[in-house]
């Protein structure tokens, strides 16, 4: 007769000790969470020293997080997590018969403070390098095919150092950053840079990790955008350079083919060299 290690019992009991007022949803969530961490601690026979070691890297990226960067996101970033939830999210936004644009993970650097600039606006200041870009496009009702009016478009990207502003003492506040109202045609448009691939920065847990599973930190060239319309679904993304040599092996998983775009020549503008067209569609929020 088969005997057990451990307590049989144990990981019933501690998902039973919740009480009858649990959301049920809360509850089908957190007992498949523990049995699944509770699952793995017997499976790897985990012990005290390695528990504390992981208890210690999350409290490591909860403190090197604030309001411009989140480590703890970065984390589940580099183990793929917030790309698999992202492609889960946006497979049951499929199977519900809509078909926005693909979404992408946030990242770790969003800033919610994010000013308003004017369409036509150059974000790009004080980068000595890098090629310019006017990035330009429509938001659109993804049904109907309509122009959205006074719809949001939000956009930020690293420097061609491989930083964002604020992991850089030497960029101007909100440098590579701006949010857009889209005119009467639905448009945007503005100057940016050609993104450049960047690291994973190598000062936190997220980094450690990357380094232990003796992974590449790697991001390929990318924009990040959210755009928002009152009345319709948000959307987060990232758009990415179809040059770029990363794109099948993004550090954070989080690349898909319909984010992959084009840079293409300008002519006759002394301000920018390449132009992207991109129109976002947005769904109807029925809700």
């Amino acid at each position: 007769m088969a005997t057990n290690r451990f307590d049989p019992n144990f990981t019933d009991n501690v998902i039973n000790a919740m009480g009858p007022k649990t959301n049920p949803r809360f509850r089908k969530v957190m007992a498949s969470l523990i049995r699944h961490v509770h699952d793995f601690a017997r499976e790897n026979e985990l012990t005290v020293d390695e528990w504390m070691a992981g208890v210690k890297l999350l409290n490591w990226a909860g403190q090197m997080s604030d309001d411009k960067r989140n480590e703890g996101q970065l984390v589940c970033d580099v183990i793929g997590l917030e790309s698999l939830v992202d492609e889960i999210t946006f497979k049951l936004a499929e199977e519900a018969a809509d078909a926005p644009t693909a979404t992408a993970i946030l990242g770790p650097f969003f800033r919610a403070d994010t000013p308003y600039r004017n369409n036509g606006d150059n974000i790009v200041k004080d980068v000595p390098d890098g090629e310019m870009v006017f990035m330009h496009g429509r938001v659109i009702d993804f049904q109907t095919k309509k122009p959205l009016v006074g719809a949001t478009v939000e956009v930020w990207q690293a420097s061609t150092n491989g930083l964002y502003e604020q992991q850089d003492p030497n960029q101007e506040e909100f440098n590579l950053r701006g949010k857009f109202k889209t005119d009467a045609d639905g448009r945007y448009y503005f100057y940016c840079l050609r993104p450049t691939p960047y690291p994973v920065p190598n000062d936190g847990p997220a980094g450690k990790l990357l380094e232990l599973m003796d992974r590449h930190p790697f991001r390929p060239a990318h924009i990040h955008i959210i755009a928002t319309q009152e009345g319709y679904k948000p959307l987060t993304t990232q758009i990415f350079d179809r040059q770029d040599k990363y794109l099948t092996n993004d550090s954070v998983f989080a690349v898909k083919d319909s984010l992959i775009v084009d840079f293409v020549p300008r002519k006759d503008d002394p301000q920018a060299g390449l132009e992207l067209e991109y129109d976002v569609k947005l769904v109807a929020d029925r809700a």
